[in-house]
């Protein structure tokens, strides 16, 4: 799994990057066919002129065969933001991992009623 943390008007530390990749690892743990995450760290600084608190905001793209799922997460300490965001992509991972074993178990999707050996009389009687 290729997993990419990046900030935006903040700078990464060591500590979030740890928690970011903890968080990461327990969904691994859940779904194996991950390509590729990408994390953005952001700080919203719109509301902190006008008395108002910062605004920290944690986004996701992870990308698996055929399916790039997105997630956001905003709150006023970081690390709330990232467990947020972990969560969510969590949920969406379960969500899709069921789908995927939904459709294997429906196999080529004939009715469980179909009988082969029923026998259609085609043509009409004379």
């Amino acid at each position: 799994m290729n997993v990419s943390i990046s900030g935006h008007h903040i700078s990464v530390t060591d500590a979030m990057n740890t928690a970011v990749r903890e968080k990461l690892e327990k969904i691994e743990r859940h779904f194996d066919q991950i390509q590729s995450i990408q994390v953005i760290l952001s700080l919203d600084n719109s509301g902190a002129s006008d008395g108002g608190k910062k605004s920290h905001k944690a986004e996701a793209i992870m990308r698996v065969s055929g399916q790039e799922m997105f997630v956001q997460a905003q709150d006023d300490d970081m690390y709330k933001a990232i467990n947020e965001m972990a969560d969510k992509l969590e949920r969406q991972v379960r969500k899709y991992k069921t789908r995927q074993q939904d459709k294997k178990t429906r196999g080529s999707g004939r009715d469980g009623n179909y009988d082969d050996n029923e026998v259609v009389d085609a043509a009409p009687a004379l």
